[in-house]
């Protein structure tokens, strides 16, 4: 009877920790990338510069470790500027690829990713192009 009690114990270790191995479900971030220019200068055509589908391309966003010391994923918006991910549950940093290099006004964005849930978390960026 001990054999049995003791065999039974370690199974349901075992499958205890086997279970605590599975990752939890991911949750999703999805929000929209608005790219603006304040006080845009007007060419010698008169046409103003309109944010296309290849200008969203051209800003590819990162999510980071909440150190900021770790790309998690990147990705680019959609030809409206809206964009749906899934990550892992955490905290993380959203921010522009490269922003300082390309000279990108944005403010890194601070968000918590929970399983089977949506964070909602727009994004602005200004290119400086006047």
């Amino acid at each position: 009877m001990q054999k049995y009690l003791i065999f039974a114990g370690l199974f349901l270790f075992a499958t205890a920790c086997m279970a605590s191995d599975k990752p939890a479900p991911p949750g999703f971030l999805e929000g929209h990338l608005c790219i603006i220019s304040l006080n845009p200068v007007e060419p010698g055509d008169g046409e103003l510069p309109t944010v296309t589908p290849e200008t969203f391309a051209n800003y590819p966003m990162v999510v980071l470790s909440e150190d900021r010391k770790q790309e998690i994923a990147r990705f680019s918006a959609d030809a409206k500027g809206d964009y749906r991910i899934a990550l892992p549950p955490g905290a993380y940093v959203l921010d522009i690829q490269d922003r300082e290099r390309k000279h990108v006004r944005a403010i890194p964005r601070r968000f918590t990713v929970v399983s089977n849930q949506t964070v909602h978390l727009n994004m602005e960026m200004d290119t400086g192009v006047r």
